[in-house]
């Protein structure tokens, strides 16, 4: 296998979109996530389709997800006080200490994480 990365909830609701910049990162990857990522994924797939679609993402990714640990979660809360200013998410900033942990690109189309380190950001 390739790069592990992580994938931000923002890249599967793109790939799902059809958004073809995601294309190259569909084969040849290790991927990893966390269950509250597949949390925010269901409830969008609920809202914009319906719980069958929901269902079939979810099952089809569980298996990617890796454990969120005490460590992450207090690294993940000071990546979050340091970058206060950029308003950024719980789920966004245990999923980027997350790949930080696992040796994974924080992979993301969230604007907020362009310019950060260990970021591949596709727009």
């Amino acid at each position: 296998m390739g790069l592990a990365y992580f994938f931000d909830t923002y890249v599967f609701h793109a790939m799902i979109a059809g958004n073809l910049n995601y294309e190259k990162f569909k084969k040849g990857i290790s991927i990893i996530i966390t269950k509250l990522n597949l949390m925010e994924l269901y409830y969008g797939l609920l809202l914009k389709y319906n719980q069958k679609v929901a269902e079939i993402c979810y099952n089809s990714f569980v298996r990617y997800t890796v454990e969120i640990t005490d460590d992450i979660i207090k690294q993940a809360m000071q990546f979050r006080f340091l970058n206060k200013n950029k308003n950024l998410s719980y789920v966004d900033c245990i999923g980027y200490i997350t790949a930080k942990v696992n040796n994974a690109k924080f992979l993301t189309g969230d604007p907020a994480f362009k310019d950060l380190e260990n970021v591949e950001f596709v727009e």
